[in-house]
């Protein structure tokens, strides 16, 4: 029977060590008060009116474009979605439609997804996920996403499965 080799005892203490090494939380030094986590702007609900409002005309004003009712904020991408760019026109509104068809038509600006292919609904989702969740905070949701037309909650809403939910932040 072969021994073990040296020190084989030692190894799992060793990574048990490093693991409680790495998991630590810092704590604040003697007369110090630990400083909180940032935060990014409250998330919030926007009515199609409220909306309209960040679409990247005003110099002064962040940039903000829906997808599938979640509201982002693209001022970052400003030479993409400010005024003359580009992209400017998905702003201030729930674009979903043409963010799925790749589309810069008027008639596409919306959130209406009925009778979009199932090639233009995978795209949409891969873009939902891969450019805007990925690049551009969230900022809140559409007033649609959440209440039906005539004002009464959506019932199918759950927020614990929107993205960037966080119940401590959001309500």
């Amino acid at each position: 029977m072969a021994r073990p080799a040296p020190g084989w005892r030692l190894r799992p203490l060793a990574a048990l060590a490093l693991v409680l090494a790495l998991t630590q939380v810092p704590t604040a030094r003697s007369g110090q008060t630990p400083r909180p986590a940032q935060r990014g702007p409250p998330v919030r609900l926007f009515t199609e009116e409220e909306l309209a409002r960040y679409g990247g005309e005003e110099e002064d004003q962040p940039i903000y474009l829906a997808v599938k009712g979640v509201v982002f904020d693209v001022s970052s991408g400003k030479e993409f979605y400010g005024r003359g760019a580009p992209y400017n026109a998905l702003t201030g509104k729930d674009s979903t439609r043409g963010v799925a068809k790749m589309s810069l038509d008027p008639a596409d600006l919306t959130h209406d997804t009925t009778g979009l292919t199932a090639k233009e609904l995978e795209t949409l989702d891969d873009v939902f996920s891969k450019v805007y969740k990925a690049k551009y905070p969230i900022v809140g949701y559409t007033a649609r996403r959440i209440l039906n037309e005539d004002g009464s909650p959506n019932l199918d809403f759950k927020p614990e499965d929107q993205p960037h939910f966080d119940i401590k932040d959001e309500f």
